[in-house]
């Protein structure tokens, strides 16, 4: 199942969630996005148990979810610290007008990159990155993200501690 998707985690299709042909989702599609947000590598025998249908039934919804772009993908919640990337960050972008998608083709290809945002207020992006200290992200801001001519300016936010809340989370 997870195999079937491409490396971006779109399955071919825009992931922008723009699809006007998606279809509403019932409490059994509920039920099985919770429980593969809690374990991505959950089995469709499991899946099928817990939600109380079929395992062919089981199946076809998470491919109809996956078709629809509403899963995007499975993968692992890091611990960066432990992953060597001590240093974390949240960066703000001021960037030419109209450059959204110039921008954020380039940011996708950085690998320190793990979340990207297009946002209203005193900036246009948010980044989230990690790098392996501070040292590398300095190297990052100033010669890579405002290497990018669409970038306007940069501001750098610290991030002394994290925690992923996860589908956990009450």
């Amino acid at each position: 199942m997870a195999s079937e998707q491409m490396a971006d985690g779109s399955g071919g299709r825009d992931s922008g969630g723009n699809d006007p042909m998606a279809r509403p989702l019932d409490a059994i599609d509920r039920d099985i996005l919770h429980m593969l947000q809690k374990d991505g590598r959950a089995s469709i025998r499991s899946v099928a148990e817990r939600v109380h249908v079929s395992r062919a039934n089981a199946y076809a919804r998470i491919n109809r979810l996956i078709d629809d772009g509403v899963i995007r993908g499975f993968g692992a919640r890091v611990n960066h610290e432990r992953a060597g990337q001590g240093a974390s960050a949240y960066v703000t972008l001021k960037i030419v007008q109209n450059s959204w998608r110039t921008v954020r083709d380039q940011l996708r290809r950085m690998p320190e990159a793990s979340h990207i945002a297009l946002v209203s207020g005193d900036f246009d992006v948010l980044i989230l990155v990690h790098t392996e200290d501070n040292r590398a992200l300095r190297e990052l801001v100033l010669t890579k993200l405002q290497a990018i001519p669409e970038v306007l300016s940069t501001r750098t936010l610290l991030v002394f501690e994290e925690e992923d809340l996860g589908p956990e989370h009450p």
